[in-house]
């Protein structure tokens, strides 16, 4: 009889249980890193601890998070894994990067067993949204160094499905094969979900006609916006799904069920935290701060207390779809990195998104251009979105559009309304915001 777990004694797991799986599996990850990475043996004795320390989950919070800058500071003083490796080299499999395009990479090892974990917990993650076997899955996360699609590849295979491996590019091709081998599931960034969306209404096909019932979009925040979940849902004629991962922890680790009440997280293989982003003790459950994950089972180079930067909550309670591992209602509510300061207001380009993407009349692309007038002194914030409305139909949009931004962000930035296909599109991770306040 089919369920909608995919490991059920694992994912139902009572709470109890789980967390003495979780002690046991920390206590055992704690040794290894300490006794076979010079890198965390010299930050927990600087911190003054060692793994003999740690009796309760609680008593992590003793230990050091760790950054991205401190990973690659790491690796550029010691090219080119520094001294992270907890697994031997006839271990080692494969090779990932970050993704940045600025600094030195952070490059993250998996071992045989590592990559065996990713792709269950991979599978795991699309059984949850409702991936069958037999199902006909169309890959358009990006292949290689950007390891998503290679992760959604190799669980495709373990659960049984035919996969389209097109990747992150080859729109006309895209568009083919979702209208003629019918495809069921279509796995994205957000932006190149809107953007797919766009192509068929230019190219009159409708998206009833196709087969696509599943898309599971990730790499950036976006899905949990209810106006491009709408956008998404209604433009591709399929059920949307979140889904989340960061190159050092885990490229597809945590998505939504078909509940769709926030990303589960594989509790039995990470340990998440959410954090207060000054002093960096642990909030309470519902309490948004900075989601920090450690490794429990990651061989080669695992990751303690990596703080990802990315703003969530975490709710402990279990899920309407039976799961008990926790999840984070909403998903990433944000970066850290990506808060837009002005003129005393604090916002996130989610919150633009989800104006800009609630207005009919605009296909849904934008950008946040922050400059500083010389003459005055003054930031000045712009939103730029499309639309092909002009005269007085522009006119009254660009009202309404102004004063609903206004009512979100409590601040009132410029509006600047721009014709089709201005704004670049991304087969990737779509840049919101250009702030040029900075520059020399």
């Amino acid at each position: 009889m089919e369920t909608s777990l995919y490991h059920p004694q694992v994912e139902a797991m009572p709470r109890k249980e789980l967390e003495e799986l979780q002690l046991g599996l920390l206590r055992r990850q704690l040794k290894r890193c300490f006794g076979l990475s010079g890198f965390y043996r010299e930050k927990w004795e600087r911190a003054g601890v060692t793994p003999d320390r740690l009796k309760t989950l609680g008593d992590l919070r003793r230990f050091p998070c760790v950054t991205k800058q401190e990973l690659r500071d790491e690796q550029a003083a010691r090219p080119l894994f520094g001294r992270l490796a907890t697994a031997p080299p006839s271990d080692w499999r494969e090779l990932h990067p970050s993704s940045g395009t600025t600094g030195f990479p952070v490059s993250t090892i998996w071992s045989a067993g590592d990559v065996q974990n990713i792709a269950d917990i991979t599978a795991r993650t699309m059984w949850s949204f409702g991936v069958r076997p037999g199902d006909v899955i169309q890959n358009a996360f990006s292949y290689g160094l950007w390891v998503a699609g290679l992760a959604v590849h190799a669980a495709a295979a373990q659960i049984g499905c035919f996969v389209i491996p097109i990747g992150a590019q080859l729109t006309e091709r895209q568009i083919f094969y979702l209208h003629h081998a019918r495809s069921a599931v279509i796995m994205a960034t957000p932006s190149y979900g809107v953007y797919l969306g766009e192509k068929l209404r230019e190219e009159g096909i409708e998206p009833k006609d196709l087969g696509l019932r599943i898309g599971a979009f990730g790499g950036e925040a976006g899905v949990e916006v209810p106006s491009t979940r709408a956008r998404l849902e209604a433009s591709l004629d399929l059920d949307a799904y979140d889904y989340y991962g960061v190159a050092e922890l885990g490229p597809t680790f945590a998505s939504e069920c078909t509940e769709k009440s926030g990303l589960h997280w594989a509790e039995d293989h990470y340990l998440i935290e959410i954090l207060h982003p000054d002093t960096r003790k642990p909030v309470t459950d519902g309490e948004v701060g900075v989601l920090t994950v450690t490794h429990l089972t990651r061989q080669a180079t695992p990751m303690i207390r990596y703080w990802t930067g990315d703003y969530a909550r975490k709710i402990s309670e279990p899920c309407r779809c039976g799961r008990s591992h926790a999840r984070s209602p909403g998903g990433i509510l944000g970066r850290h990195d990506d808060l837009v300061i002005y003129r005393g207001a604090k916002f996130y380009p989610t919150q633009v998104e989800k104006v800009i993407r609630s207005f009919p009349e605009l296909p849904g692309e934008y950008q946040i251009r922050l400059v500083r007038d010389d003459s005055t002194g003054l930031d000045r914030c712009t939103v730029v979105a499309e639309t092909t409305m002009d005269g007085d139909g522009q006119e009254a949009l660009l009202k309404r559009l102004t004063e609903a931004l206004k009512a979100e962000l409590l601040v009132t930035p410029e509006v600047e309304l721009v014709a089709p296909g201005v704004i670049e599109r991304t087969t990737f991770k779509a840049k919101r915001v250009f702030d040029l306040r900075q520059r020399a």
